[in-house]
């Protein structure tokens, strides 16, 4: 009778144990998109920064680059603040201060940005292209709708001065 028991309890055990996990894991695809509205709706987050979030039981690790000291931090008390969160890692890089990598970046945007095919991009609260300038290397980042417009920006992109160029963008197809 005992055996009946203990094995109606493991066997209990072990059907409960993968909906915890995949409770676990709703609860952490429901945290990364609150934090991704929390960085996103940072108002000195722009087009010049670029973070990443990972989201493992509740613990998170930011990483990314960001063209201000201040916004490192202000990044991670904002996600500190989520309810949910246990505990953060800050792995955010702060880009060296460099007129010839501001004036890269602002030509750059300009010419993405002001391109017809872009527009409705230009347009957006948040436009999705991002333009991340590391002593003088560019790495566009963030989403597009297809192919082409992936390959536009980075043709958009070159030929500015930059010492080369990483296409990270990602499409939506």
């Amino acid at each position: 009778m005992k055996a009946r028991f203990l094995v109606f309890f493991a066997l209990l055990a072990c059907l409960a144990a993968p909906r915890a996990a995949r409770a676990q894991e709703l609860r952490d695809v429901r945290l990364a998109d609150q934090i991704a509205a929390a960085v996103t709706g940072y108002t000195h987050y722009t087009i010049f920064d670029d973070i990443d979030a990972s989201v493992e039981n509740g613990h998170v690790t930011l990483t990314g680059k960001v063209t201000m000291p201040y916004k490192r931090g202000d990044i991670e008390k904002r996600v500190t603040k989520i309810d949910g969160v246990r505990s953060v890692r800050n792995n955010i890089e702060v880009l060296p201060v460099s007129i010839f990598d501001d004036d890269l970046r602002a030509n750059i945007a300009r010419a993405i940005y002001r391109s017809p095919s872009f527009w409705t991009y230009a347009a957006m609260v948040n436009p999705p292209i991002h333009i991340v300038v590391d002593r003088g290397h560019v790495t566009l980042t963030g989403v597009v709708n297809s192919p082409v417009e992936k390959m536009l920006a980075q043709s958009l992109a070159s030929g500015r001065g930059e010492l080369g160029i990483t296409n990270k963008l990602r499409t939506e197809m």
